[in-house]
């Protein structure tokens, strides 16, 4: 029987809604060096740690780069990530012994350095550039920015370091750490500091009876019709702000910090699930891909650019920025009210976007509310968002691992050899048979096989609820069946199959008390449970405890299917109909003929070719060349 202290350890903690019995008996940890040492306990404490997208648990059987710690769904998309300034950045970074950087640091690398280089341009560099023939890509301009920047900081005469001399790092620890005697001795709680306030922090003795104050009652409420307006005009309950921008992406959410009361079916376990207010993401084409940087400092820094691409890529950015400050004035209440601002942007350009200044701005610089993310954020999405909300207000555990004490030898006597550390327990055939197994059916999930799963269940003699090993990996503890793990992947097609002709089990829940249905991403997977429902038969399975609708047959999934395409197929060629008679503008003001995407490609080559010598229309006919062979190797590859 499990002790009452692994069962808190193994037990998520929120802040704003935790058990009485820790609230009671916190008390904050005042020795500054309680962080050294610390090992991680819970798979969530990734504050002072880059968090990788790409580890080893997501990585098996996938295809990823371990350099910048990215994984991959196919390997076309891998070949892509190759060529990019990112890898080669962090290959440059490795052979100079430094370590790698992230997707959204290289992407502030990159900002900065079109900022600087736009007001910096000089008749050298021009000179520079007509001799060799070429201008510089943003990589080669990167490195040599910072190779400046080395030289600048070299010691001078009297051997001080002229750079750092003058600014040490100063910064606190991202987390607060809590000790609480219903933890095992030397574990400790923490919590990020940015939840706090600068009041609550100056004083440390508050910090335990602020942590009481934001103790919230869960609330229930009910789900908003499909036809209605999801976005509240106020909310009085404690909510948050959280934003990013960077690259074309934007992602906006609104969540209330009390927890919702969920029950699924009359027997199932309580759930307390976050509450979003509202959210909305963006995306458009502002960036030039595999070169980096937007365009708007592309043209700061190397004139302005006349191609079709570029037209459009300005023209997005102008757009990307009137709907992200619509959709501020369409929130404006509800972020006033807000507790917090939680915002990541990176550049001068999304912060002007965000910050103006402009008539009737919403968001200040100045707010004392605003937090940065104080970890390392991916893409801005709808999904990351969420992540991050999770990583901030989810407690941390931790705990010591002693360094053993140094044996004192007398100098009379020889020393002995220092005894070597137990090596790790070996696992048992059958252990390593079944780590063997869950490497390889997740590998077949992933790619979404359904008759090669089905052959390898049944050449290895598993069930269709194997159970995935070992248990106590995150990924495991959350997807611990195939049909967990199917339905985590949004692979349909595999979850219809393993039902009804595997025979899986789809009320089996996993170590949170979820079913499959439960971990399905979007209406296609969940519409494959409906199907292996009617297909399988009402009496098959307790299909009220698996959470699973109504049955809905196959024609009639395959049809909304379909409709849906029509419907998106509608819409595209509306919204290209619309670009043709509007077309992106050029930036002084003069309408591309017939639209950018309008013309026929041979009116499109000739406004590419206007004005241009003969030198650089061949090199505009080669670059085209170009682009057309390698997209005939990609569709040779793709049909291989």
């Amino acid at each position: 029987m499990a002790k009452p202290q692994d069962e808190l350890l193994r037990r998520p903690l929120y802040l704003y809604d935790l058990p009485q019995d820790v609230v009671t008996t916190l008390s904050l940890k005042t020795d500054a060096d309680a962080s050294d040492g610390l090992a991680v306990q819970d798979d969530t404490t990734t504050a002072t740690q880059t968090p990788s997208p790409a580890t080893a648990d997501n990585v098996i059987g996938s295809q990823a780069c371990s350099l910048c710690s990215l994984s991959f769904v196919t390997v076309q998309e891998q070949r892509e990530h190759l060529k990019t300034d990112l890898h080669h950045y962090n290959l440059k970074q490795k052979l100079h012994g430094l370590s790698p950087v992230s997707e959204a640091e290289f992407e502030k690398l990159v900002d900065e350095l079109d900022e600087s280089i736009s007001g910096s341009e000089s008749e050298d560099s021009e000179d520079e550039e007509e001799d060799t023939g070429r201008k510089e890509t943003t990589l080669t301009a990167l490195l040599k920015k910072q190779a400046n920047l080395a030289d600048k900081r070299k010691p001078n005469d009297e051997g001080d370091d002229v750079d750092t001399k003058q600014k040490k790092g100063t910064g606190k620890a991202p987390l607060l750490w809590f000790e609480s005697p219903k933890l095992p001795e030397k574990t400790y709680y923490g919590i990020y500091r940015a939840l706090f306030t600068a009041e609550e922090l100056e004083n440390e003795d508050v910090i335990v009876e602020a942590i009481k104050k934001r103790q919230l009652a869960p609330i229930s409420m009910p789900k908003p019709p499909k036809d209605a307006q999801s976005v509240p005009a106020s909310y009085n309950g404690q909510h948050i702000f959280m934003c990013m921008i960077g690259g074309g992406h934007f992602a906006a959410m609104v969540v209330s910090l009390a927890p919702k009361k969920s029950k699924h079916g009359t027997t199932g376990p309580l759930n307390r699930e976050a509450v979003v207010l509202a959210h909305k993401t963006f995306h458009r084409y502002t960036t030039r891909r595999k070169q980096g940087g937007s365009q708007s400092a592309n043209d700061n820094a190397k004139g302005t650019a006349h191609s079709a691409g570029s037209s459009l890529r300005r023209y997005n950015e102008q757009a990307l920025v009137e709907d992200v400050r619509n959709l501020l004035k369409d929130w404006k209440n509800l972020i006033d009210t807000s507790d917090l601002l939680f915002i990541r942007a990176t550049g001068m350009t999304n912060r002007r976007t965000l910050f103006g200044p402009y008539e009737g701005q919403v968001l200040r610089a100045n707010d004392p509310r605003i937090r940065g993310f104080p970890f390392n954020t991916r893409r801005a999405t709808q999904n990351e968002l969420m992540r991050s909300f999770i990583e901030l207000t989810r407690l941390k555990v931790k705990e010591i691992q002693p360094e053993p004490e140094a044996p004192t030898a007398e100098p009379s006597k020889i020393t002995k050899p220092k005894e070597s550390k137990p090596a790790a327990p070996k696992l048992s055939e059958e252990e390593e048979a079944a780590i063997f197994h869950t490497t390889q059916l997740q590998s077949i999930i992933r790619r979404s096989k359904l008759p090669a799963l089905l052959s390898y269940l049944t050449n290895n003699k598993l069930g269709a609820n194997f159970v995935f090993q070992p248990k106590d990996t995150q990924q495991n503890h959350h997807t611990p069946t195939p049909l967990h793990f199917a339905a985590s992947q949004n692979s349909a097609a595999v979850i219809v199959g393993l039902i009804t002709r595997a025979g899986a089990d789809p009320t089996i829940l996993n170590s949170e008390g979820k079913t499959p249905f439960d971990l399905a991403g979007d209406r296609a997977t969940r519409d494959a449970f409906r199907v292996a429902r009617s297909e399988a038969g009402e009496k098959k399975w307790d299909w009220e405890a698996a959470h699973v609708p109504a049955a809905l047959k196959r024609e009639d999934a395959d049809k909304r299917a379909e409709r849906e395409k029509k419907e998106e197929e509608q819409r595209r060629k509306a919204e290209e109909e619309r670009l043709k008679k509007e077309g992106p503008v050029v930036k002084e003001g003069k309408p591309r003929k017939g639209g950018v995407l309008g013309g026929a490609p041979l009116n499109q080559r000739e406004e590419e070719t206007r004005g241009l010598t003969a030198e650089q229309r061949m090199k505009l006919d080669r670059e085209r060349r170009a682009r057309a062979a390698e997209e005939r190797i990609r569709r040779l590859q793709g049909g291989a």
